[in-house]
């Protein structure tokens, strides 16, 4: 998986975890999903990508990983 597929990951779940604070600001529920529904999903889709990074991050072998 490429670099910019797992900063894509994380800003999505960066996303998701704001639009639930947002919903559970303004206490908005849209059918099943809720701010702590939203924000649940979003951390957990930002542990997936922190996990998918640090795979990669150990997994390479090229010394200059951090500076493409």
């Amino acid at each position: 998986m490429k670099n910019k597929y797992i900063i894509a990951f994380f800003v999505l779940g960066v996303i998701v975890t704001s639009i639930g604070a947002l919903f559970k600001i303004t206490h908005l529920e849209i059918g099943i999903f809720t701010g702590n529904l939203l924000i649940t999903l979003g951390v957990f889709i930002k542990v997936i990508a922190a996990i998918l990074f640090i795979i990669k991050l150990f997994s390479n072998n090229n010394n200059d990983f951090l500076n493409k």
